[in-house]
């Protein structure tokens, strides 16, 4: 279950975590690697994904009984990268001690039982009690999912190991599993979040570019944000709920799962108030995404896929009309920006189909022959439907002079991202006990 998803090289949706996974094994994203994707549109119903398709939008008790056919999906998928690789490690989602989601239960060890695997827990010692843990979710499962369990991994420790030996002893002893490892707590880390708004920044010197991100309640794709708030002449603001919008350079529009229901959100934050004043003192606007759609005239979803059916005013700061359509549009994408006509990788999510004058000024001319997205005659509001445009080093460069930073410094955000997984690799394989994992592995 993630707002934040990614296009496979087959065409189709997956959460951005397993597209993430796929990069650290040197493979190309397959929806084979998320064959059921959540992305909720409220709080308590969700849209369908299956092997990479919107299939229909329920909610959570009618998708309990459903998991029985969602279970046939994940079983396809599971027999068929069995098939191509010589490895296949499944990660489960949430915890196998939930109890009241345990019938059905594909995501964990319903589903190893189902295919007959061995299991290793893993547990975060940052959140603290990590024996309770470990323990409390073996007295929790049944005899036969205990006996699947073959090993303890503990991540994100800092301090000295010795202290935390007799703890590993006693748990090895209270349980008869082995800890397989303890990973260290890795500073200064970066790795695309699941879902949950990562606003780490370190101290930043010099001269830096204010930009804010309004937090709707359905915000998706914010890891666009990432290579911003990683950029060392970058101040990276998120606005939530109850909090004034500060002044800044750059204010953006996110992505957004429920772009009617977060646009009324927005106004009734004052934020679209908040926003006029910005451009009236020259500050500049780029839409994402749902952002893109929230600055046109109108936005229609006469199909009721994102909440009732119904039709909403825009900002109004472009002249574009947007209408939801039940086909989704997932392409990933190349192009150059009207800007500086910089080089742009990105991709695209969404069932929006836009119409308007505004679109002969397009932001984005794609190597497909498409023209994408809109910048307004005066320059100061912009708009696209590529989600990524800023882990392009030159678009990002643009982007940011664009918003009135002078002099811009280079940032690889794709070598970054690349680091860090190393870091972590380094990591597990010093840490972890290769033979045992090799083992478990059938290697």
């Amino acid at each position: 279950m993630a707002l934040n998803s990614a296009v496979t090289a087959d065409g189709g949706e997956i959460g951005r975590a397993q597209a993430v996974q796929a990069q650290a094994c040197r493979l190309a994203p397959h929806t084979d690697m998320n064959p059921v994707l959540l992305k909720p549109n409220s709080d308590i119903g969700a849209q369908i994904i299956i092997h990479g398709r919107a299939v229909t939008s329920m909610d959570a008790a009618a998708y309990h009984d459903y998991k029985r056919v969602a279970m046939q999906a994940v079983l396809e998928s599971h027999q068929r990268l069995s098939g191509a690789y010589d490895v296949v490690m499944v990660e489960g989602a949430g915890s196998p001690a939930e109890i009241n989601l345990r019938a059905n239960d594909i995501a964990n060890m319903g589903f190893a039982e189902a295919v007959d695997c061995p299991v290793i827990l893993v547990a975060d010692i940052d959140r603290g009690g990590v024996f309770a843990h470990l323990v409390g979710t073996l007295e929790l499962l049944s005899d036969s999912e205990r006996a699947r369990v073959k090993g303890f991994v503990i991540n994100r420790f800092r301090g000295d190991i010795a202290l935390l030996q007799p703890g590993l002893d006693w748990l090895e002893e209270r349980t008869g599993i082995p800890v397989l490892g303890v990973l260290p707590y890795l500073m200064d880390f970066h790795l695309e979040a699941e879902d949950a708004i990562d606003t780490r920044q370190a101290a930043k010197d010099g001269e830096r570019l204010k930009v804010v991100v309004p937090v709707l309640p359905r915000i998706s794709n914010h890891t666009d944000f990432d290579p911003l708030r990683l950029h060392p002449q970058v101040e990276l603001t998120f606005v939530g709920p109850g909090q004034k919008m500060p002044a800044a350079d750059l204010i953006i529009l996110p992505g957004s799962k429920s772009v009617r229901a977060d646009l009324a959100f927005l106004r009734a934050q004052g934020w679209d108030a908040a926003i006029e004043r910005h451009l009236r003192y020259g500050g500049k606007l780029l839409g994402i995404c749902g952002g893109l759609q929230m600055l046109g005239r109108t936005l229609a979803d006469p199909h009721g896929l994102e909440g009732a059916a119904g039709e909403s005013a825009g900002l109004g700061w472009l002249d574009l009309h947007t209408v939801l359509e039940p086909e989704k549009q997932l392409r990933n994408v190349r192009g150059r920006l009207a800007l500086e006509d910089a080089e742009v990788g990105g991709y695209e999510i969404h069932a929006g189909v836009t119409s308007g004058t505004a679109l002969e000024r397009p932001a984005v001319r794609l190597d497909d022959g498409r023209c994408d997205g809109a910048l307004s005659a005066d320059g100061q509001v912009m708009g696209t439907y590529l989600h990524g445009l800023f882990e392009s080093s030159a678009a990002c460069a643009a982007l940011l002079r664009w918003a009135g930073l002078g002099e811009v410094a280079e940032m690889d955000y794709h070598a970054l991202r690349e680091r860090d997984i190393e870091r972590l690799a380094d990591q597990v394989e010093a840490q972890l006990d290769s033979e045992k994992l090799r083992h478990l592995c059938g290697l």
